[in-house]
């Protein structure tokens, strides 16, 4: 217990603040100091991974962009296949989509119509959870697939936006949270 605690605050220490971004009074919390730092990537990779070692994951989700990196390392570590969502128009193949609205409009994401078997178990991840609208739109596409979303795993959760009560009924893990 006392390693994972010193290995979450060698992780949250690496996280650079950036006010003001990507408009005023947000403060941004930046996740590249840890993908450029080899030994905090694996730290950060071997959190996540441990979690699903026993438990049964057919295929990951990764969400676009940053969750893509943390997705694709996670299944490489697991032994299971990726499938991406990503944002409309940005897919080659048939896809599925659903739409959403954020604070200030909506967006629409897609996945492959062959991305997910009906009945697999699916772990979804994504770099930060906030509001939770793109990821409840990540969790309605894998249903329409036919796949059963086990878990929504983030490396951060900002509490204080809430999210986890949009993705509800859908279970929800985070390496690191910011209340």
């Amino acid at each position: 217990m006392v390693l994972l605690k010193s290995a979450m605050e060698r992780l949250k220490s690496a996280i650079r603040d950036v006010p003001d971004f990507p408009k005023e009074g947000v403060v941004f919390k930046d996740i590249t100091p840890i993908l450029q730092n080899a030994q905090l990537f694996r730290l950060a990779i071997t959190v996540l991974a441990d979690r699903y070692q026993r438990k049964q994951v057919d295929q990951i989700v990764a969400v676009d962009a940053r969750g893509f990196l943390f997705a694709s390392a996670a299944a490489y570590v697991l032994g299971c296949g990726v499938s991406l969502v990503r944002k409309k128009g940005k897919l080659p193949f048939k896809t599925v989509s659903t739409s959403y609205d954020l604070e200030y409009g909506s967006n629409t994401v897609e996945m492959h119509v062959d991305a997910i078997k009906p009945g697999q178990q699916v772990v979804i991840i994504d770099d930060v959870l906030a509001t939770g609208g793109t990821m409840k739109a990540t969790v309605d596409l894998v249903n329409q697939l036919g796949g059963h979303v086990t878990e929504a795993a983030f490396f951060i959760e900002l509490r204080f936006l809430n999210g986890a009560a949009k993705l509800s009924p859908t279970p929800v893990f985070s390496i690191l949270q910011y209340d």
